[in-house]
C-alpha cells in the first residue's frame, strides 16, 4: 500500500468507469489494510487466543468482515449463492455483547486460518468482479447495488478499528511489531487543562440523503437545538490528570460512581485505566505493540462510566458542576471550530497519521485541541434516532438495538479511525463500559437536558408488531402468537425444547414456555428479536400505536401483566438466518415457523435441512397466507403462486408436500385469521394456512 489508509470516495461524479475504479480502489486498500492489522499478531496459534472473554477468539473477526460482504448481497438479491454455507453462520454475529449473541466456546468449530485466508481471498474476487459489472448509476444511493458493497467496505472500517483495540488487549508476549504501524514518540509533561467558551448557538445534527459520502442510517434525518453558552476543557483529558483521581483513591470511593459503574468496578476489580500497566510501583502505557513509559501527555484511554466517575471527582473538588459533553454541544465545539465535513488527516491525529495516540497539545482548532482524532471522546448522551430515521433493509441490526439508553455516543473519531468514521456527521455509539480508543473532555453547561424514551416507540415497524403480538384482540380474532402455541401444544407430544422461527418480537416464544422446558426464539432481524429480550430481561415490553396521521398513543406492559415472570428463564432469545442457521441450533422437539416461508430469499435452503434440527418424531408447524413478492423472495424460489411451464397453477402446500414428503408426514392443516392494526381506523385481516408435519 503507497499510503496506510486512503479517503473514501464520493458517491456523486459524472463517469460511471472513473467511481468504479475509485471504489474498487478505496476497497483493495480497506481489505488489505484490515488484513495489515491482523500481521500484529505473532503467529496462527494467536487467531484462536481471546483477548478479552466476552469476545471471541481473534479468528472470528478476521472472518467475520469477509462473511458480510457475502450474507448482505444474498440477502439484498444482489448475489444468489454463498461461497461458504458455514463461515457465512459461524461468522455472521457476536461483536457487542447483545443478549441474543452466541459466545459459547463449546457451539464453535473454528476453521484453520489458511481456510479463512482462502475464504478472504474468494470474497475479495467475488467483490471485485461485482464493482466491475453491477448496474451503476450516479449518485450512487440506498437502492443501488453498490451501496452494499460501501456498506461491506465501511464495516470493514469499523472493524479495523475495533481490532486494534482487541489487539492492545491481547497479552504483549502474543503481539509483534510491524513496519507500517508507527507509534508517536512525543513524550512529555502534560500541559495544565483549563476551560474555553463556547458561545450560544443554533446547531443542527444529522445529514440529508443528498450528502456526498456515504452514511449508516442513524446519520440521515434532522434534530435542532439550541445550545446555551458553555466552558469546555481545552485539552482531553491527559493520562496526567487522571492520575491524580486514580492517586486520590477514584476508584475505591463510590460516591464517584453510578449505580452501573459500581457493577463495573464489582466486576472488574479495575483500580486504574485498562490500557495502564502497574509495574514495580510505577504506571506504564500500552500502545498496540509495546509497553512504554507513561506518557503523561496522551490523552488518557478510559470507559464512558470511569469518565464521569472522573466528573464527578472535580466537581466535588472544584465546587463546579463537570459533566461529559452532549452531542449537540460537541456539534457547537465543531460551529467554533470550523469544522464542515471531513477533516484532512494534516490537521488531526485520524487516519492512521499515527499508529497511536500522540500529546493532548498537538493539533489545535480555534482554541480547542483534539476536537476532531486523538481518542473518541465519549458523550453524555445515548443513541437515539434522530427525525426521519429510517432503517436500510440491508442492515436493520446496526443502529435499531443501540436505542436502549445503554449506548453512549462516542464524538470525535481516534487516531485508528478511518472512512465514514472521520466524517463529522458520523454517528457511533458503545454500551459505556466498553473500551474503545476513547477518552474525554469535560464541559460545564448552563442547562443539562434530560430525555427518555422506550426502545422502540420510534420504529413504527417493530410498533406494529408489538401491537399485533400484544396488544388487544379485535374483531373477536383471537391473538395469532398465542393460538399459534396452541396449536404447537396439541400437536407435540415431547416438550423439552422449542424453537419459535421468525419469533418476531417474541410472544409465541413466551407462550410456547408455558409448555415447553425450554424455548429459543429466533429472528432474522434484531430490531424483533429485541423486544422479546428486553421483555425477558428488563420486565416489560413499550410501543406507540399509531391513531391517526402522525398521533399515536403509548402503550407498555409488564412481564407480570402477561404472565411470564415465573417462565421468563425458559425462553432465549438469537439472532439468525432461517436459510443459514448455525448448526448448534438443533435437537428440538418442535419447529414453529409462523408467517416466514414466503418472507424468505431461498425457503428450499431452510426446507432442505429443518428435519436434521427436529428429534425423533419431531414436529414441524408452518404457516404462510402465500403472499409471494420478489421484494422478498426472487421469484425463481417461489413454492407457490404463479403458473409452470405448461401452464399448470402451482400451489405452495402442494410443493410442501413435494419438498416434504420424504422425511415428513402430513398430519394436519387448517386456516388461522389475524388482524394487524395500521391505525385506529385501518386493520389487515389477513388468513394463514397451518401446515403441521411429523418427522418420519
Amino acid at each position: 500500500m503507497s499510503k496506510l489508509s486512503i479517503y473514501p470516495p464520493k458517491l456523486t461524479g459524472d463517469s460511471a468507469d472513473k467511481k468504479r475504479k475509485e471504489i474498487k480502489e478505496y476497497f483493495l486498500n480497506t481489505y488489505a489494510l484490515y488484513e495489515k492489522m491482523f500481521e500484529v499478531l505473532k503467529d496462527d496459534e494467536v487467531f484462536y487466543k481471546k483477548s478479552e472473554l466476552t469476545r471471541h477468539p481473534m479468528i472470528f473477526y478476521f472472518g467475520h468482515t469477509a462473511t458480510f460482504f457475502v450474507n448482505k448481497l444474498v440477502m439484498m438479491q444482489v448475489i444468489d449463492e454463498r461461497i461458504n454455507p458455514n463461515f457465512e453462520s459461524i461468522f455472521a454475529v457476536g461483536v457487542d455483547e447483545m443478549s441474543w449473541d452466541d459466545m459459547e466456546s463449546s457451539h464453535y468449530s473454528w476453521p484453520s486460518i489458511d481456510e479463512v485466508r482462502e475464504y478472504r481471498q474468494k470474497v475479495k474476487e467475488l467483490v471485485l468482479h461485482l464493482i466491475d459489472t453491477l448496474p451503476l448509476s450516479l449518485p450512487i444511493d440506498f437502492e443501488s447495488p453498490l451501496w452494499i458493497i460501501l456498506m461491506g467496505i465501511e464495516h470493514e472500517r469499523i472493524h479495523i478499528e475495533t481490532s486494534a483495540v482487541l489487539h492492545r488487549q491481547m497479552p504483549l508476549k502474543f503481539i509483534k511489531k510491524t513496519e507500517v504501524f508507527n507509534e508517536c514518540l512525543e513524550y512529555g509533561d502534560a500541559p495544565q487543562n483549563s476551560l474555553v467558551e463556547v458561545e450560544a448557538c443554533e446547531v443542527e445534527l444529522g445529514k440529508h440523503m443528498s450528502d456526498e459520502y456515504y452514511g449508516w442510517d442513524n446519520e440521515y434525518g434532522i434534530f435542532e437545538q439550541k445550545v446555551e453558552s458553555f466552558k469546555v476543557s481545552k485539552y482531553l483529558v491527559s493520562n496526567a490528570e487522571f492520575l491524580e483521581f486514580v492517586q486520590d483513591g477514584g476508584y475505591k470511593k463510590e460516591e464517584y460512581w453510578s449505580e452501573e459503574g459500581l457493577k463495573f468496578l464489582e466486576i472488574t476489580k479495575a483500580t486504574y485505566p485498562h490500557f495502564w500497566i502497574y509495574e514495580d510501583g510505577e504506571y506504564l502505557y500500552r500502545t498496540l505493540s509495546s509497553k512504554i513509559k507513561m506518557p503523561q501527555n496522551f490523552p488518557v484511554d478510559v470507559n464512558a462510566l470511569e469518565a464521569e466517575a472522573f466528573c464527578n471527582y472535580i466537581t466535588q473538588r472544584d465546587g463546579i458542576n463537570y459533566t461529559l459533553p452532549s452531542e449537540a454541544e460537541y456539534e457547537a465545539m465543531c460551529k467554533m471550530a470550523g469544522i464542515s465535513d471531513m477533516q484532512s488527516d494534516t490537521k488531526a491525529n485520524i487516519n492512521f497519521k499515527i499508529a497511536s495516540s500522540c500529546p493532548v497539545d498537538k493539533f489545535e482548532f480555534n482554541g480547542i485541541f483534539d476536537v476532531v482524532g486523538n481518542v473518541w471522546q465519549w458523550s453524555r448522551t445515548p443513541m437515539r434516532p434522530f427525525e426521519g430515521f429510517d432503517v436500510h433493509p440491508a442492515y436493520d441490526d446496526f443502529t435499531v438495538p443501540t436505542f436502549d439508553e445503554k449506548h453512549a455516543l462516542i464524538l470525535g473519531s481516534s487516531w485508528a479511525s478511518s472512512g465514514n468514521l472521520i466524517m463529522k456527521d458520523s454517528r457511533y455509539a458503545f454500551r459505556r463500559h466498553f473500551y474503545q480508543n476513547a477518552g474525554f473532555r469535560y464541559v460545564v453547561p448552563q442547562v443539562i437536558e434530560e430525555s427518555d424514551g422506550d426502545i422502540y416507540e420510534s420504529d413504527a415497524l417493530v410498533s406494529q408488531y408489538c401491537e399485533f403480538q400484544y396488544g388487544k384482540e379485535n374483531f373477536g380474532v383471537k391473538n395469532f402468537a398465542i393460538e399459534c402455541a396452541k396449536i404447537a401444544t396439541e400437536f407435540t407430544n415431547n416438550t423439552t425444547k422449542a424453537l419459535d422461527l421468525g419469533c418476531a418480537t417474541g410472544r409465541a416464544s413466551f407462550e410456547l414456555a408455558k409448555t415447553f422446558d425450554k424455548v429459543e426464539g429466533i429472528d432474522f432481524s434484531v430490531r424483533f428479536v429485541g423486544v422479546g429480550s428486553s421483555l425477558k430481561e428488563n420486565g416489560s415490553v413499550a410501543w406507540n400505536s399509531k391513531t391517526e396521521g402522525e398521533l399515536t398513543s403509548k402503550n407498555k406492559l409488564s412481564i407480570i401483566d402477561l404472565g411470564y415472570e415465573g417462565i421468563k428463564d425458559k425462553v432465549e432469545f438469537w439472532q439468525g438466518d432461517a436459510c443459514n442457521l448455525k448448526p448448534t441450533f438443533k435437537e428440538y422437539d418442535m419447529i414453529l415457523a409462523t408467517n416466514l416461508i414466503d418472507r424468505l430469499y431461498n425457503p428450499r435452503l431452510f426446507l432442505d435441512n429443518v428435519s436434521d434440527r427436529l428429534n425423533k418424531d419431531g414436529v414441524l408447524i408452518l404457516t404462510s397466507p402465500y403472499t409471494w413478492q420478489e421484494e422478498s423472495t426472487s421469484k425463481e424460489f417461489w413454492l407457490g403462486g404463479y403458473k409452470d411451464d405448461d401452464a399448470r397453477e402451482v400451489k405452495t402446500l402442494q410443493t410442501l408436500q413435494k419438498l416434504l414428503e420424504e422425511k415428513f408426514n402430513l398430519v394436519h392443516t387448517q386456516d388461522l385469521e389475524f388482524v394487524i392494526k395500521e391505525t385506529s381506523r385501518k386493520y389487515q385481516h389477513t388468513i394463514s394456512e397451518v401446515s403441521v408435519w411429523v418427522k418420519k
